[in-house]
């Protein structure tokens, strides 16, 4: 759907024997049905969240690039970082009783959602242009300053735009997005102290620090091994 490129549709079903999730940062947000709660909004979270319910609940979910969620939301993503806040307590509940209403009815619960998101992101003018371009700028590894002075911006504004568009700073955000770009790197099979030189740690050690830091777990229990 147009304004929703990047933006992936997830679901989850709790079983009895299913232990905690565990919801890594990576500087998006998402919007959530849930069968016990209904709809909620999951801001971006600066270290894993250990997610738990009863069984049988389900979940659907439409996670949306770094920096799209506010446009759909309509509020800076610092006002629910670290937070789950059902979408009643920020659209007029009358609106979401009649949205959850659709999502729960319908066979394909993740396009009901999208079709949600992209009728406000439609009404909005859609994410904020710098937004994509200053993650990948990030993600890339490229510092602050040179993130700052690629977009015309002093580091202050750029501070400021990081705050509304991911909920945290920008030297925050590239951390959490080398970290996801280690773990991807280390699932593939490469080893450790590889991975932290081509991703740019100091070292292994330096690596395994923000790992745990951030996921709240060693790497190699993310990774399997």
């Amino acid at each position: 759907m147009s304004g929703l490129a990047g933006a992936v549709v997830w679901t989850v079903t709790r079983t009895a024997d299913a232990g905690p999730g565990r919801v890594l940062p990576d500087g998006c947000m998402d919007l959530i049905w849930s069968s016990r709660s209904g709809l909620l909004v999951a801001g971006p979270d600066t270290v894993a969240q250990v997610a738990a319910g009863p069984a049988g609940e389900r979940y659907v979910g439409l996670r949306f690039p770094p920096g799209t969620g506010p446009a759909v939301f309509g509020l800076p993503a610092h006002a629910v970082r670290d937070q789950r806040v059902p979408l009643a307590a920020l659209w007029p509940g009358p609106e979401v009783a009649e949205l959850a209403e659709r999502v729960a009815s319908d066979d394909r619960p993740g396009r009901v959602l999208e079709s949600i998101a992209a009728a406000r992101l439609a009404a909005d003018g859609g994410p904020d242009p710098l937004a994509a371009p200053l993650a990948a700028g990030l993600a890339a590894g490229r510092d602050v300053a040179g993130t700052a002075d690629a977009f015309g911006l002093g580091t202050r504004q750029l501070h400021r735009r990081s705050l509304a568009l991911f909920g945290y700073g920008p030297k925050t955000l590239a951390r959490i997005l080398r970290m996801r770009r280690a773990l991807a790197m280390a699932r593939s099979g490469t080893p450790a102290a590889e991975v932290a030189a081509r991703i740019g740690y100091a070292d292994q050690a330096h690596l395994s620090r923000e790992v745990k830091n951030l996921a709240g777990v060693p790497l190699g229990r993310l990774v399997g091994r």
